[in-house]
């Protein structure tokens, strides 16, 4: 099973981890953001549930991704495009879409103002 981590990570932290990739060490599969905030401004619920629908179903068009997720094409192609730029899409060469992951895992600290 193929599963990505999504954290809140400082740039520092994202450099660290990047140098250490650089010398060998596996950081697995790693997209990270730079406040909670932004993580749930991406990742709202109707993504997750695109997310879901896609997780394992190997390279999409738009339509088919819809149809699965039982959604407006419209809205999912806006939808697409976003966790497209976020990092947690790829795009095919024959311009289709995929999840390339099965699972998802949340990594993030709620500190005291």
């Amino acid at each position: 099973m193929t599963t990505v981590t999504l954290d809140v990570a400082s740039p520092a932290e994202v450099s660290r981890r990047a140098l250490a990739a650089f010398t060998g060490a596996d950081q697995g599969a790693r997209i990270s953001f730079a406040s909670p905030e932004l993580l749930w401004k991406v990742l709202t619920a109707k993504r997750w549930e695109l997310l879901k629908a896609m997780a394992g179903a190997g390279p999409l068009t738009i339509r088919a991704a819809a149809r699965r997720a039982g959604r407006d094409v419209k809205a999912v192609h806006g939808d697409i495009h976003a966790l497209l730029e976020a990092g947690l899409l790829d795009r095919t060469d024959d311009g289709r879409v995929e999840f390339p992951f099965d699972a998802v895992r949340v990594e993030f600290t709620l500190q005291a103002a």
